[in-house]
Formats: structure tokens, sequence, C-alpha cells
């Protein structure tokens, strides 16, 4: 056997020593009977803002967010820096059932999420052993026997991305802070926790990545809408000019906005225009689907409820 499969097994057995965290055991944060509705997602680095990273999680999670079903409010990029995180944190939980973050919450000096977001929900920092311990289990032969030899200062630095808010564990307010920290293992090949404050608001790093295997692995430990709930679209191509055709969708969002009925228009590759219709009332968003194919000479492109449409046509 070669050493990159004995590798592989090793890896996969530690794997299945460290199962995720039960999803029965995690509580629905916002109450019984309750799912998510709205979301927001706050990117926090110096890099994306200077350019030397692109950020590409804020699209995957609204892509994630659409396919559910859940309505994202917001998008915000901001600096590495305690003030921006916890008055961006605070704000967006207070307006939104769920809401992540990206970034920050690796090894160097200028990783202050995890710190900045305790403070934004008045708890402590602590160091997670469970975390600890998988990080040393799950890693490679090769990075573990290095830490063997690595100094108390490279320890403490690798140690920092198991510090969290964590629950203070005292009595009476602790019965008040319950649900304010969670730490959940969503995947068993990975040592990194989901960590979520105040039922809300929960913390990825920013490697893509990760970023993308942890947020749908997350899935079954949310409130996620149920399938009735979920908006019914419309989505009609023509080949006019979005500027000849933006009267008549003017008037026809007026007219049906009442009826809580949404009307987009999307360029497409300059070559016309994507027209979308978002409802609850399918019957409704057809008939109006059907006023739009007829006005603006178009076709039907798609059509389902969100995340699960059907092609009706090719552009």
């Amino acid at each position: 056997m070669s050493s990159s499969a004995q590798s592989q097994n090793q890896s996969q057995s530690q794997a299945s020593n460290l199962p995720p965290t039960d999803p029965q055991t995690v509580s629905n944060p916002l109450g019984e009977g309750k799912y998510i509705k709205t979301a927001g997602c706050l990117i926090i680095g110096d890099e994306v803002l200077n350019g030397k990273t692109k950020d590409t999680n804020s699209n995957f999670f609204a892509q994630f967010c659409f396919d559910l079903g859940i309505e994202l409010k917001r998008i915000e990029v901001i600096a590495d820096d305690e003030d921006e995180i916890v008055e961006a944190a605070r704000r967006m939980t207070k307006a939104y059932d769920f809401v992540v973050t990206s970034g920050g919450i690796g090894p160097t000096h200028d990783d202050i999420t995890y710190a900045s977001l305790g403070k934004a929900f008045n708890l402590p920092l602590k160091h997670d052993e469970e975390t600890i311990r998988r990080m040393s289990e799950l890693t490679t032969p090769k990075r573990r026997e290095e830490l063997k030899n690595a100094t108390p200062a490279e320890r403490e630095a690798r140690n920092r991305m198991a510090l969290f808010p964590t629950n203070s564990g005292s009595g009476a307010e602790d019965s008040e802070n319950e649900s304010k920290s969670e730490i959940i293992f969503v995947d068993s090949e990975k040592w990194v926790p989901v960590v979520r404050l105040g039922g809300k608001l929960c913390i990825f790093p920013g490697i893509p990545s990760l970023f993308q295997q942890l947020l749908l692995a997350l899935s079954p430990y949310l409130p996620l809408p149920p399938a009735s709930s979920k908006p019914f679209r419309h989505l009609i191509y023509t080949s006019k000019p979005e500027s000849t055709i933006a009267p008549f969708l003017t008037e026809l969002q007026a007219r049906v906005k009442k009826e809580g009925i949404r009307v987009g228009s999307y360029p497409y590759l300059y070559s016309g225009v994507h027209v979308s219709l978002i409802g609850h009332d399918i019957e409704r968003v057809r008939e109006l689907g059907q006023e739009v194919v007829k006005e603006l000479d178009g076709k039907i492109v798609s059509e389902g409820k969100l995340g699960n449409e059907s092609k009706e046509a090719k552009v």
C-alpha cells in the first residue's frame, strides 16, 4: 500500500472516531415551529477590501439561501476592526433570522473575529478542548510530528483557532445565556466547528472550500423553511432592451405589489433581458407570466419553487 493510501486510510479511521454533533441534540434556536426567513452575510477581512483576496463566499451563500427559499437581505464587507465587527454583528442579528460571518479566525494577530464577536454578545473567550483534540487527531502525521517540537508561542497561536466565545457556566446567568454559544461539529472530517452565537450568527472560515463544505454540512442543524413556504418564480426571456420594457415593468410592479409579487429585470449577455416574477400564489404568478410573455414577445425560461425550478425553454 502506498504512503498516500495509508495516510488516507488513517485520516478516515480518525474521522470515524470523531463523529459530528448529533442534529437531534441541537434545538431550534428561533423557537418551536419557527424557521429562517431572512439572512445576512458579513465578510470580514482587510484583504478583501484592499483587493488582495476575491470574495466568493457571499456569492455561494446567496445561492444557498436562494435554493432554500431564504431571503438574503444584506451582504457587507468590513475590515478587521473590532468596533466594526461588533456593530455589524449586533445590528444584523437583530434584523435577520440567520447571519453568517466569513474570515478572521486564523492563528495570526489580525484574526480577531472570535474575540470581537465575543464582545458583541458579551461572552468570555475560552479554549474548547474538544476542538483542540480534533485539531490534533485530524491533522497529518507529518504535521503532528512537527507540533511535538513546536515552541510555546507556536502552540499558543495554533490554539487561538479554538478560542471561542463561550457561555460562562455560572448559574442564573447560564439560564439566560443557555443558547448564546453553541459549538457544532458538522463534518466528521473537519476539526473546525461552526460556532453559533445568539441562536442566529454562525462563524465560518474565509477559505472558500472550507466555507462551502461547512455551510452545506450545517443544513441539518438549521430550522430551514418548509417546501410549502418557498415562493414560486417565473423567469421569462425577451430580446427587447431594458429601456424599452421599463415602462411596462414599472406599471406591472405597481399593480401587483400589494399582492406580494416581486418583478425584476436582469440584462442577459447583452442580448436581451430576463424578467423575474416571484410570489406565493402560483396561479397568479403564472397568469402574470403569460401577460409578460405576450406584452414583451418573450418566452418562459424556467418556473417552479425557488431552488427547484424546471427549465421550459432555452434562450
